[in-house]
């Protein structure tokens, strides 16, 4: 936890201050080493998600297809034999009654032979497409396994080379955290989450600060170093360039 405002001076916070956007450079510089790597493993992982459900889809509708299809020629040989029994009572019925109900029974197996034929070529029709959704799904899933298994091995890498400097850098910070007043850090943390560069706090160097003009009145107040003085464009703590090279130099990380 950082102290209570007020128990170090203005020239003491302006050190720590410093310090601890030091700390923070050099972190940020180890995260910008992984670049996009943990963004585009997060997508690839996504997609394969959504790939692999999608395939486990397809191919049990692909089973699906291939029973239906075996049911359709069934039925159609069922029906086949059915037709065949029904006309073979016709030649033994007595009474026109008789022969109209299997005329019937026959006229509903014919049907069920058109309705099994129409659903069985459906699916022979559908099938190409089917089986192309199929390959591409796979052999998309099998090109994101192989490149979410390269960038997955670049960022362990990365992470396996800067791993006890970052660690060493985390412990440093949380130490310099705590010489830094309590309102200070929380601005500090505000700004650090504004800005694109994460440098809340940056020096005066040839009048201007993070590339905007200082004017020459808060030029020497930055320089008295005795105020916290905050740039009228951006918003950061602006201090004196000397005191930021004396206290990076001279702080050992």
């Amino acid at each position: 936890m950082a102290t209570t405002a007020h128990e170090h001076s203005i020239h003491d916070q302006l050190i720590a201050l410093i310090r601890l956007q030091h700390i923070d450079s050099k972190i940020d510089q180890i995260k910008k080493l992984r670049g996009d790597l943990p963004d585009e493993i997060r997508d690839m992982e996504d997609e394969m998600e959504g790939l692999s459900t999608r395939l486990e889809k397809l191919q049990q509708e692909q089973k699906d297809n291939d029973v239906a299809k075996k049911q359709a020629e069934n039925d159609v040989k069922d029906a086949e034999g059915l037709i065949k029994k029904y006309e073979e009572q016709q030649l033994q019925v007595r009474n026109n009654r008789e022969y109209d109900a299997l005329t019937k029974e026959i006229e509903a197996q014919k049907q069920r032979i058109v309705d099994a034929t129409a659903k069985g070529e459906e699916i022979v029709l559908s099938k190409p497409l089917h089986d192309a959704s199929v390959d591409e799904a796979s052999a998309r899933l099998t090109e994101i396994k192989e490149v979410l298994g390269q960038k997955t091995g670049e960022l362990n890498e990365v992470l396996q080379n800067t791993k006890s400097e970052q660690a060493g850098l985390e412990k440093t910070r949380k130490k310099a955290e705590k010489e830094v007043d309590d309102r200070y850090l929380r601005a500090y943390a505000r700004l650090r989450s504004r800005v694109r560069d994460g440098r809340a706090v940056v020096p005066l160097e040839r009048g201007a600060a993070a590339g905007f003009s200082v004017p020459p009145q808060r030029q020497l107040e930055i320089r008295q170093r005795n105020r916290i003085v905050a740039c009228e464009h951006t918003g950061r703590i602006v201090v004196d360039g000397a005191l930021f090279d004396e206290t990076t130099t001279g702080f050992k990380l």
